[in-house]
């Protein structure tokens, strides 16, 4: 026996298809992971503990997997799985297997060597497709009920995320098992406020804590008052994050700012954070512990997120990433504290008539134009869709150009209304005040 399940045991799916039971992968909570073999390759298998085998529980899979949601960043339910021979009694379900490339975030935490790529650039990515991850699942009316650092992976390479864990998830005001992890639920769930429930608006406070521990290595309230607590049990985690939670960085009460010397981690990565995401913090963690519907939205993140990373800079003497507040100017680097060179701007106007959708990219060496940036408002990031990358002149080095990277061809204007057209493969120049027209009447104008 290899936790619950034989290997090599039988189950059968909801649809009639016999699989077979492979190895142990790993236990929960909930339950038992396991690698299965079923005729359309192999999958994973979660069986519940007998305790967790609830008609409940059946109920939340069976709804979850009539939704028929198929969005790439979920390992979502596929098919309620069953034991024809009542070895164990009990249920589970099948899903997709996790990729290799997709590692948990508290691997991040402790600096583990498996996520030793992982640069800034890659964490605001990660951040943008988890608020987008989100979002697409609000929007068909579920609740995730359980964000936390133990359900999102990510790709340290391309900060491609994924979900897991997905079977708590419900449709909005209905009832599940669960109610979250205490230091990720929202402050009215710790308390057990009378009428309150786990929703999309305790969600978003979940989901600011887990942004803010992505960022910034550090639980949002645990600084000098947490450092004061000997015993970190339930009644004072309730205290810490339910009835007298304090943000570290809480404008109006430094009572519990981080700790020189104990926390430096926060200090300094808060210190270069752009005042855009600072804000969005801020709002969160203040006014809206006690008002949830001032929460900031998935949306809002999204476009902050965006906002910053399209205006982010790399240091010319050590080459480090550095993020950048949009329409600001340009901070000193974080790691050598020399000052960053700004590279010239393309602004990018999408949409039709008087009022057009301005997106500023900033240029910097080796920067893209992806296919997100030609939409007024696209609905997912795709990274991978490069439409223009920043390429160095092969004989005059310092001199930089917009290398066509699409199948179709660009038109270049001047000032002076003169045109060059721009072919797959071939490169504009970037002087200040050139128009770059990418079709469909987006274009792009480089400004200084």
């Amino acid at each position: 026996m290899n936790g619950i399940l034989p290997e090599g045991h039988t189950l059968i799916t909801d649809s009639g298809d016999r699989i077979t039971v492979g190895r142990l992968y790993g236990a929960g909570g909930q339950g038992e992971v396991y690698q299965a073999k079923t005729p359309h390759g192999d999958r994973a298998v979660k069986w519940y503990y007998p305790a967790q085998a609830t008609e409940m529980q059946r109920n939340i899979l069976e709804g979850l997997i009539g939704l028929r949601f198929t969005d790439s960043r979920f390992l979502w339910p596929q098919s309620v799985v069953s034991d024809p021979n009542a070895l164990s009694g009990g249920f589970g379900y099948l899903m997709d297997v996790r990729p290799d490339r997709f590692k948990d975030l508290p691997a991040l935490f402790r600096r583990d060597p498996s996520v030793s790529a992982v640069t800034q650039r890659t964490l605001v990515i990660a951040a943008l497709h988890t608020v987008e991850a989100y979002l697409a699942l609000h929007g068909k009316g579920i609740a995730y009920r359980d964000i936390n650092w133990g359900n999102i992976f990510f790709d340290p390479v391309t900060g491609d995320i994924l979900v897991c864990d997905n079977d708590n998830a419900v449709f909005e005001s209905e009832a599940a098992g669960v109610a979250g992890t205490m230091d990720f639920m929202a402050p009215e769930l710790v308390r057990g406020d009378k009428g309150v429930s786990p929703g999309t608006q305790t969600d978003l406070h979940s989901l600011a804590v887990l942004l803010f521990m992505l960022f910034m290595n550090h639980h949002p309230f645990q600084g000098a008052l947490a450092l004061k607590i000997r015993c970190l049990d339930e009644a004072a985690q309730r205290r810490l994050y339910g009835t007298r939670p304090v943000f570290v960085y809480d404008p109006a009460n430094t009572t519990n700012r981080p700790v020189p010397g104990e926390q430096d981690t926060v200090i300094a990565t808060w210190r270069t954070m752009p005042k855009k995401l600072q804000d969005l913090f801020v709002k969160t963690f203040t006014v809206g512990l006690t008002e949830p519907v001032e929460r900031v939205r998935e949306s809002q993140w999204r476009g902050a997120l965006s906002s910053v990373l399209d205006s982010s800079l790399i240091c010319a003497v050590c080459g480090k990433f550095n993020l950048s507040q949009p329409g600001a100017t340009a901070p000193t680097c974080w790691k050598c504290a020399r000052p960053l060179d700004v590279p010239p701007c393309l602004t990018v106007l999408t949409g039709v008539g008087a009022v057009r959708h301005r997106t500023p990219v900033r240029l910097i060496r080796g920067g893209r134009i992806y296919g997100h940036h030609l939409i007024s408002s696209p609905k997912r990031h795709d990274f991978t869709d490069v439409v223009g990358e920043v390429t160095e002149h092969p004989q005059h080095p310092g001199r930089f150009g917009l290398t066509n990277r699409t199948g179709t061809t660009w038109t270049t204007r001047r000032p002076d209304n003169t045109t060059q057209t721009v072919p797959p493969g071939k490169t504009a120049a970037l002087r200040p005040g050139i128009t770059i027209e990418f079709g469909g009447g987006t274009e792009g104008v480089v400004e200084a």
